[in-house]
């Protein structure tokens, strides 16, 4: 009898983790509304970027005439990321702009 109730015990732990584990978690509700949250809006600030990826441009120059080649390759690497963000958010605004991207 206690077998039983032990086997049932796991296997209802196991479903339970089971359809819990593989709800997505998009269409997790709020507390405080009832209603699915499907998109979430990213939005880019194109010229904030742009000012940082100057301002890293400006700081590696200064550093390579200081004769600091690391840490000025460091900003010129943190540049060249932050201007493939850039790109990468122009190319999604472009994109969801149209109704047929292609």
């Amino acid at each position: 009898m206690t077998k039983r109730f032990s086997v049932l015990a796991v296997s209802a732990a196991v479903v339970g983790g089971f359809f819990i584990t593989s709800m997505p978690a998009h269409a997790a509700t709020s507390a405080d509304r009832g209603e699915v949250s499907v998109k979430a809006s990213v939005t880019c600030n194109t010229s904030q970027l742009r000012q940082q990826i100057a301002n890293l441009k400006t700081k590696a120059a200064k550093l390579k005439q200081l004769g600091e080649t690391a840490a000025a390759k460091k900003a010129l690497n943190d540049a060249a990321a932050l201007q493939k963000k850039l790109d990468a958010c122009i190319k999604a605004d472009d994109d969801a702009s149209k109704p047929f991207p292609g």
